[in-house]
């Protein structure tokens, strides 16, 4: 079967590039962040490479590589950069391959595009990473109205943080989508860490339930 999964967001810096490199390990897959804005202090690839055991050859190189911490539109811009989208397929890439998103769904890849409508061209399934702090509960229901609006596959919603049971369990049921589980924010972060504690809170199985996803 080809798995072709895409981690996005509810906003940035909410640890999908964490639960990114925990699910492409556990599917021993491939991972590909197609778009990456601002490269100093590190990659989201080279985090997902540390925090996995795969080989560097699982890393697929991304297609563009910003040097400024902003919105891809505003970098590429900056960079003196044209992004075009239609170079931005994970179609005919090697599978399992986990697809991370820049930001949140609504960033704008170019002045004509939203990341949103990228996803919507491709169709592939989505899990929708989620804070569990205050606020969570708007950003995450208006992340899934998008996603549904647009008819994007969801295969459920990651939460990533400390326990916020009610949190949790009112997003999946507003949202009618799947409580996949939660990764806790790790005091000590290593690959073999995050491997024991996506193991603990995740099931594999869950994630490639596709009979479960909804649009």
């Amino acid at each position: 079967m080809t798995i072709r999964i895409v981690i996005a967001g509810t906003s940035t810096d909410i640890g999908k590039t964490v639960f990114s490199a925990a699910l492409t390990n556990a599917l021993d897959g491939y991972y590909w962040k197609p778009v990456q804005s601002g490269l100093a202090g590190g990659t989201d690839s080279e985090t997902v490479s540390r925090l996995t055991h795969l080989p560097s050859s699982r890393i697929i190189p991304e297609k563009y590589r910003l040097h400024t911490p902003a919105s891809p539109h505003l970098a590429a811009e900056i960079d003196h950069v044209e992004i075009d989208t239609k170079k931005l397929s994970p179609f005919g890439l090697p599978t399992p391959l986990v697809v991370e998103t820049a930001g949140g769904l609504m960033v704008p890849l170019t002045r004509r595009m939203l990341q949103i409508d990228l996803l919507a061209q491709w169709r592939l399934p989505v899990i929708l990473c989620a804070s569990t702090e205050l606020g969570t509960i708007n950003h995450s229901l208006l992340s899934i109205e998008a996603l549904k609006r647009r008819a994007i596959p969801i295969i459920g919603v990651a939460f990533i943080g400390n326990q916020n049971a009610d949190s949790e369990r009112t997003i999946a049921a507003f949202g009618a989508v799947r409580r996949l589980g939660r990764l806790p924010r790790l005091s000590h972060l290593d690959a073999d860490t995050l491997q024991a504690a996506f193991a603990e809170n995740f099931s594999v199985a869950d994630v490639l339930d596709i009979g479960a996803v909804g649009p």
